[in-house]
């Protein structure tokens, strides 16, 4: 990790960390990194893409609303700068789902620094596997629930165990090329208009 995208808003332009040699981009490039500095979301999604891991040196409440579009555009970890003036509120936001895989302080020591981009790179790709993952079941459910209404209706019309039913749509998928699930729903909705049509 070499390249950092520091993001302020308007309510960090006035923090006097900012204006200091505590500012997390005097800091960042102190310890060897390149560092590119955004002040607006334009400014942020221009810069994303060159970016190793975001810094976000905003008000806790105001990171979602930041972080979205950037993962959006570039999957990179997200490490919230802490300060006295970022952390205010953070009792109450952090009961919110706050999408950051690291934090860091203007009083942290290189090596520390080091650590953290370093785990919150693993931390950003663990999460982003999870997320792929549980997609993938939820789409495996809902294939399972199409393909199961499907066992049932047929079952029922021909009179023939779901395990019979079952066979039958293996059976029909693989003469029309078609995957089984596509099958199944293509036969539920039929069912479904002809239901209907009742």
């Amino acid at each position: 990790m070499h390249s950092l995208l520091v993001i302020h808003n308007g309510t960090t332009e006035n923090d006097t960390e900012t204006l200091s040699s505590r500012s997390p981009d005097v800091i960042l490039r102190s310890c060897g990194y390149v560092v590119e500095v955004a002040d607006t979301p334009e400014q942020a999604l221009a810069l994303i893409s060159d970016a190793d891991a975001s810094i976000l040196h905003l008000p806790i409440t105001e990171i979602n609303d930041w972080s979205t579009p950037l993962i959006q555009h570039k999957i990179a970890p997200m490490v919230w700068w802490c300060t006295s003036l970022t952390a205010t509120l953070s009792v109450s936001a952090c009961e919110d789902n706050i999408r950051v895989d690291g934090i860091l302080s203007p009083f942290m020591h290189p090596q520390e620094i080091h650590w953290i981009l370093h785990f919150s790179a693993k931390q950003c790709f663990e999460r982003h596997q999870w997320l792929k993952e549980r997609e993938q079941l939820l789409s495996r459910i809902e294939e399972r629930k199409w393909i199961d209404m499907a066992k049932g209706i047929l079952s029922k019309a021909k009179n023939i165990s779901e395990s019979e039913a079952y066979d039958l749509l293996r059976k029909q998928a693989m003469n029309e090329r078609k995957r089984m699930v596509d099958v199944a729903t293509s036969i539920v909705k039929v069912y479904q208009l002809l239901q209907d049509q009742t």
